[in-house]
């Protein structure tokens, strides 16, 4: 592991997790918890496979990852973010929150997992009615579908489906987020190839600012 060679938080900081695909390792292991080392190849495309184990063993060193072994019955080994490793979430979502501006037009060539809308999706959406009746928004892109739960206050997102969602939407991940965000009302969604199946106006009571 290379080093600033500066007594400096900041500087000591970007020592152990400044290198290349270390933050990405780190936003896997938060978003999907506990990991194979084929999850983590499949969350981190484009990453080869001996820069993989060597991130990996980097953060094992500096004690932001441990490796163990699953139950007998699942026979492989897992990593997971220690207590320091969870501790960089406020700094992923910090940055998550900054790039969201780099996002509007993306590459043709660029990679999507369903999974990386959690991080956007829980930067702009709130539950503006805790006392209301749990919803659900199923969203369909990407390589799974995901779903955003929203109930109590709280708004979750995870992959999967629901069984009986609220309002389901089809399409591009930018176009998705675009309508999540009220940067695009549905009409505006609609025009860019979103399907919308469902009880759109559900979508009131997470933003922030809705559409007028």
């Amino acid at each position: 592991m290379r080093s600033y060679g500066q007594y400096c938080s900041v500087a000591k900081a970007l020592d152990v997790i400044g290198d290349r695909w270390t933050l990405l390792i780190v936003r896997e292991l938060l978003q999907q918890g506990p990991c194979r080392y084929t999850d983590l190849r499949n969350g981190l495309p484009g990453i080869a496979t001996n820069m993989l184990a060597d991130r990996l063993r980097d953060l094992e060193e500096a004690g932001l990852v441990r490796r163990y072994e699953a139950d007998p019955q699942v026979a492989t080994t897992l990593f997971n973010l220690t207590e320091a490793g969870a501790e960089l979430e406020p700094v992923l979502r910090a940055l998550g929150a900054w790039g969201i501006r780099y996002m509007a037009e993306p590459s043709a060539a660029d990679e999507f997992r369903s999974h990386w809308l959690s991080f956007p999706v829980s930067l702009f959406l709130h539950d503006s009615e805790p006392d209301g009746a749990p919803v659900a928004i199923e969203l369909r892109t990407g390589d799974r579908p995901a779903v955003v739960e929203a109930a109590a206050g709280t708004v979750r997102t995870r992959l999967g489906t629901a069984p009986a969602p609220d309002l389901i939407l089809t399409g591009e991940p930018r176009v998705i987020l675009g309508l999540l965000s009220a940067k695009l009302t549905p009409e505006q969604a609609g025009e860019h190839g979103l399907e919308m199946d469902g009880d759109i106006t559900v979508l009131r009571r997470l933003q922030a600012q809705p559409w007028a």
